[in-house]
């Protein structure tokens, strides 16, 4: 079993420096509820099938993640709080080249 340290900042400001399996097909927005650093009901609405936007975070690191897929970017285009680093966790794959990413998550609209 392979890990990777991500830290997230969660809606209340708070760094949590987490260990994310690499090796479980897991993405973000499932790491986040995993280890419950945003209240059950308000990441992940839709079931991580990037239609709701709840689990929005902001990349604060230059790690290569995949390219935005087109559902993504209308649903971001929609969306509240949105920054040019903005991003849905749940179309974020962990995988080892994430060992050290940096993310804040978006305020809930």
């Amino acid at each position: 079993m392979t890990d990777v340290t991500i830290k997230i900042t969660d809606r209340e400001g708070i760094l949590h420096e987490i260990q994310a399996p690499t090796d479980m097909a897991m993405n973000l927005m499932e790491v986040v509820r995993s280890y419950e650093l945003a209240p059950e009901g308000t990441i992940g609405v839709c079931g991580g099938i990037a239609m709701c936007a709840s689990c929005q975070c902001y990349v604060n690191s230059d790690h290569p993640l995949p390219e935005m897929s087109p559902d993504e970017d209308l649903m971001l285009a929609d969306a509240f709080y949105v920054e040019n680093n903005s991003r849905l966790g749940c179309q974020i794959n962990i995988t080892p080249d994430l060992d050290g990413l940096e993310v804040e998550l978006a305020p809930e609209s």
